[in-house]
């Protein structure tokens, strides 16, 4: 076997394992691409204690601790994957991305 034939077989098995390797990761891809999850925006947090959470009544206003303007979270299964502003789209309020966290971050953090 010549010296070329010989480089060619022994790049064959790395190369094909590499294959492997990429088709094994979009087969799970697929499989959590069907996984439903729970999306959620928060515009703010807050704490107070029971006895204050019981004086509110209609017309309360409860102080958040983000500053107007500032981005919202969006979240997904309670884990933060982006941040974006409040957008009104025919009557509805929707939210415009601003900021995505990097796509393998975001699959850590689920």
């Amino acid at each position: 076997m010549s010296d070329e034939q010989q480089d060619v077989a022994e790049k064959a098995p790395e190369e094909e394992v590499k294959t492997l390797a990429t088709l094994e990761d979009e087969m799970d891809l697929d499989v959590l691409q069907n996984i439903p999850v729970t999306l959620s925006v928060e515009v703010g947090r807050t704490g107070m204690q029971i006895r204050d959470l019981l004086k509110l009544s209609e017309g309360s206003v409860i102080e958040l601790d983000r500053v107007a303007g500032e981005s919202i979270d969006i979240l997904v299964n309670n884990t933060v994957i982006a941040r974006g502003e409040v957008v009104v789209v025919n009557e509805r309020y929707g939210v415009r991305l601003t900021q995505v966290l990097d796509a393998a971050d975001r699959l850590r953090k689920i």
